[in-house]
């Protein structure tokens, strides 16, 4: 059985490597840029780094600063109207993952306008066409957007997520450049790092798992572990150690899958508006526990990767609960909220959120097979603590 593996055609890694916008838009021949982002990164002069570097090379732009965290359905449409008004020919997506998701659901709508509809792009999409151009500039280093063929959208009317699977939607170019990620406060840091250790934990650990995506995932691990705290005091090693785990991680889940922690974060974005590096923070160690029978001997690797010593001669039981622990560790040391009750999730809406989580695209790639049952008692313990 063949397993595929889909990339961008070029990345760019380390300080500087904003610059190298320039000449792949040069190369490219582009003449216009819709650049889509949010509005702090603009106030905080993020954009402007790269809006500099366009101006001095005589490049065309516009500014498309809508986008908010978790994009609706809303917010794509009218992403689409700007870029037919633009007149752009290709989209850089300076963010994380709700500029990089909002740039490819219109880029996906607008070489395949009969999906103008972003509801009917939910699971895997029959497109025909690859979407407009993306240089996706990452500003903080965990959805790994820039480089997967995934995206999620927020249907507020329905007060749910959904995810959209396209192998046209992956950024043609992605730009890693740790110097991008400076100005992420503490917190953010800290969230969408636990965002990046769930991909690399959950895609090691999915059901469609295979030896090219865990030689990624389990360096990323490590990269992760050893490297987060020091992204959060704004050390420029962490925060290019961090860069790289995340990219890392992101080519691996993008081509294999996640699990059940993605399966019921989602919703609770949904429903609460909860960043989703929050939320899959919170989530990561009760799933763990629920899985750690289903996923073999990979969590004495996953207990290794995380820096604990001596695993080889701990029991089965032993290193399953090591590399809990150390999760769980590093989750506190980051400050990161230990329960659901602690972000404002209200426990009469556990039932509808499991309802949710069931349906999700991510649930079916877990290694443990869910009932909603078994994922209410998850929310209910992630809850209570």
């Amino acid at each position: 059985m063949s397993k595929r593996f889909i990339l961008n055609e070029t990345s760019y890694h380390g300080s500087g490597a904003i610059k190298e916008i320039v000449s792949e838009a040069v190369s490219r021949q582009f003449k216009k840029a819709l650049i889509v982002t949010d509005k702090d990164l603009v106030k905080f002069q993020v954009v402007k780094k790269v809006t500099d570097l366009l101006d001095e090379a005589g490049l065309a732009y516009e500014i498309f600063d809508e986008v908010m965290a978790n994009p609706t359905i809303e917010l794509v449409t009218n992403g689409v109207a700007a870029f037919k008004k633009s007149g752009a020919d290709y989209m850089i997506a300076i963010g994380g993952g709700s500029p990089q998701d909002a740039a490819k659901a219109i880029g996906i709508i607008i070489n395949n306008p009969e999906f103008a509809d972003v509801r009917s792009l939910e699971g895997v999409a029959p497109t025909k066409n690859k979407c407009v151009p993306i240089i996706a500039v990452a500003t903080t280093a965990g959805t790994a957007a820039e480089t997967t063929i995934n995206y999620v959208i927020t249907d507020v009317q329905n007060k749910r997520k959904f995810v959209c699977v396209d192998v046209h939607d992956i950024p043609v170019v992605a730009i890693v450049d740790p110097d991008m990620m400076a100005s992420m406060p503490k917190g953010l840091t800290a969230a969408t790092g636990l965002d990046a250790l769930t991909h690399a934990i959950e895609g090691y650990t999915t059901l469609g798992a295979w030896e090219l995506a865990d030689t990624l995932n389990l360096k990323a691990i490590g990269l992760i572990a050893r490297s987060l705290e020091a992204a959060c005091q704004n050390d420029p090693k962490g925060r290019e150690d961090m860069a790289l785990g995340q990219y890392m991680t992101g080519m691996a889940f993008s081509n294999v899958g996640l699990g059940v922690v993605h399966g019921m974060a989602h919703p609770l974005s949904a429903f609460y508006d909860t960043p989703h590096g929050i939320a899959n923070a919170v989530l990561l160690p009760y799933v763990m526990e629920y899985n750690k029978d289903f996923t073999g001997s990979k969590f004495r690797e996953i207990a290794r990767a995380m820096g604990v010593s001596g695993v080889d001669a701990m029991s089965e039981a032993q290193y399953k609960q090591a590399a809990i622990d150390a999760v769980v560790t590093l989750s506190k040391n980051c400050s990161i909220p230990q329960t659901l009750r602690e972000i404002g999730v209200k426990e009469e809406d556990l039932e509808a959120l499991s309802e949710a989580a069931m349906a999700d695209v991510c649930t079916g790639g877990n290694p443990r097979p869910c009932q909603k049952s078994e994922i209410l008692d998850l929310y209910k313990k992630a809850y209570n603590g």
